[in-house]
């Protein structure tokens, strides 16, 4: 089971690298204190960050093995849009930016563990936060004899300084803005931006404008309104315009579309599955259209009970992807109801984006539930009977009835 191999026989470790400070300092940690290989792999999440660089800084620490991979198209297409499937949001608001891109980079660890013959996988996730449990639970889901080597949680490197000093001992490259104190720390990926921490830490204080990286604010948005269309087919954006997209070039679009109209800012106070409240700055623009986009689709498109059952449902979802339970038997129950959901939900939905807002002007759909035969309030040749309405509602009331002529009050 889990864990097996002590610290003193793994010969042959994965690290999920950025070559950033901290997991460059993870990987020379590594290789002095484990006195093991170091196989470095970089995913591209649409971060936005050329990533040569962390290929160079490994081969300066002796790295034999490196993996740089580009996964953009695999992370929106298999991760990110069966999350929006379910129009799923975090305690009502946040959209896992971070949280969905935990189990694509963790799934490629171990196949690459099992591709090279390591003994271990390695993260640079602190003990603080959620990034730990999303890891290495998905580690253990995939391989349930693995190895996890977490090195905030062993060593003694517990301040910025002693990071520091560790750093200029080992001859680790750092970055100018890196020397002293971080205003704030950033995640990002093709979904979104994360930005926490230092000066981010009292919600009482709003952030600085300096804190936005994927957004101009509404203020500084255009008067004028820009209007698109998002097409659909079996609940998965397709086209803008009419233009048809790969999943990660649309969601690129998308987040062109949203910065350039302030759309997608949000200041968050939320609740860690470790236990602590934190509070974070995400953006996410082309997500926040995609939203608003997918709920009008379903609005046409659901029966009733079947969009009412999904919404019920969709906390239950988004607190299993936030808590790092993507590869779990009930999160895979869960997608394959929603899945089932979306067979029609096709068409199209028009939207004008403007000043922070996105408005929603249109939507059709070729297997639409909308009938005006029934709604209109013109003459319904028959469509519907209002009479029934009047059985309907005594049947529904009988229950009020007999609770009030038994004497109870309803207040």
């Amino acid at each position: 089971m889990a864990g097996k191999e002590t610290k003193h026989n793994i010969k042959k470790v994965v690290l999920a690298y950025s070559g950033g400070l901290d997991t460059s300092v993870i990987l020379r940690w590594l290789q002095k204190n484990r006195h093991c290989e170091v196989v470095t792999f970089t995913a591209d999440l649409g971060q936005g960050e050329e990533l040569e660089p962390a290929r160079k800084k490994a081969e300066m620490f002796g790295v034999k093995e490196i993996f740089v991979e580009d996964l953009r198209e695999q992370f929106v297409k298999d991760f990110v849009f069966p999350m929006f499937r379910a129009n799923t949001l975090y305690e009502g608001q946040y959209l896992l930016g971070t949280s969905i891109a935990r189990p694509l980079i963790a799934q490629r660890q171990i196949e690459i563990a099992e591709a090279v013959g390591a003994d271990a996988v390695a993260h640079g996730a602190t003990g603080k936060g959620n990034d730990q449990v999303r890891f290495e639970l998905a580690y253990y889901a995939l391989k349930p004899d693995v190895t996890v080597i977490a090195p905030w949680r062993e060593w003694d490197l517990t301040s910025r300084t002693k990071l520091l000093a560790f750093a200029e001992e080992n001859q680790i490259p750092i970055a100018k803005d890196k020397r002293g104190e971080a205003p704030f720390s950033v995640d990002a990926n093709l979904l979104h931006s994360s930005s926490e921490g230092k000066i981010l830490e009292d919600p009482a204080l709003p952030p600085d404008e300096i804190v936005f990286q994927r957004t101009i604010s509404p203020e500084a948005a255009p008067d004028t309104p820009t209007e698109i269309s998002i097409d659909f087919v079996h609940g998965d954006p397709v086209a803008i315009n009419g233009v048809s997209l790969s999943p990660a070039s649309l969601l690129t679009r998308l987040n062109e579309l949203g910065k350039a109209n302030g759309i997608g800012r949000l200041d968050l106070v939320e609740n860690r599955f470790v236990g602590m409240k934190s509070r974070g700055i995400y953006e996410t623009p082309g997500g926040t259209i995609l939203l608003a986009a997918h709920r009008h689709m379903e609005s046409i498109t659901l029966d009733r009970e079947a969009a009412h059952l999904k919404d019920s449902l969709m906390p239950k979802y988004a607190e299993l992807i936030y808590n790092g339970f993507w590869f779990s038997p009930e999160r895979r129950m869960l997608q394959a109801l929603i899945d089932e959901s979306q067979h029609f939900v096709n068409g199209q939905v028009r939207l004008k984006l403007y000043k922070g807002n996105i408005i929603v002007t249109g939507r059709e759909s070729p297997n639409s539930l909308y009938d005006t035969r029934v709604v209109t309030f013109e003459d319904d040749e028959g469509a519907y009977n209002q009479a029934d309405a009047q059985g309907f509602i005594r049947l529904n009331a009988l229950r009020l009835r007999l609770s009030a002529m038994a004497g109870r009050k309803n207040t």
